[in-house]
C-alpha cells in the first residue's frame, strides 16, 4: 500500500498519509462516479509524510474514487464528499 486516507468523506479538503515515503513521483488522481477526473495532484517533494489536497469544495455532493500512484505501485480508494 503507497498510502492511506485519514478519513474517506470530505467537504473542501482531505487529507492521507504516505505508508512507504520514496523519491518517486507521486501522482494523485480524483474521479466522479463517472470516471470523469474531477482533479489531478502530482509531487515529487516528499518533506512530509501527509498531504493535504485543498480546494475540492466546488465538487458536487456524491461518491468518488481516489487513484493514488508512486512508481508501478497503484491504490484506488473510495471518497464521499458530503455536506
Amino acid at each position: 500500500m503507497i498510502a492511506k486516507v485519514k478519513s474517506s468523506t470530505f467537504i473542501d479538503s482531505f487529507k492521507f498519509e504516505l505508508v512507504n515515503p520514496s523519491c518517486n513521483l507521486l501522482k494523485a488522481v480524483l474521479r466522479d462516479e463517472k470516471g470523469s477526473v474531477c482533479g489531478e495532484l502530482e509531487t515529487a517533494s516528499f518533506q512530509d509524510v501527509e498531504i493535504t489536497w485543498k480546494g475540492l469544495n466546488d465538487l458536487p455532493y456524491g461518491i468518488y474514487s481516489l487513484e493514488i500512484s508512486q512508481g508501478e505501485d497503484k491504490v484506488r480508494l473510495r471518497m464521499v464528499k458530503r455536506i
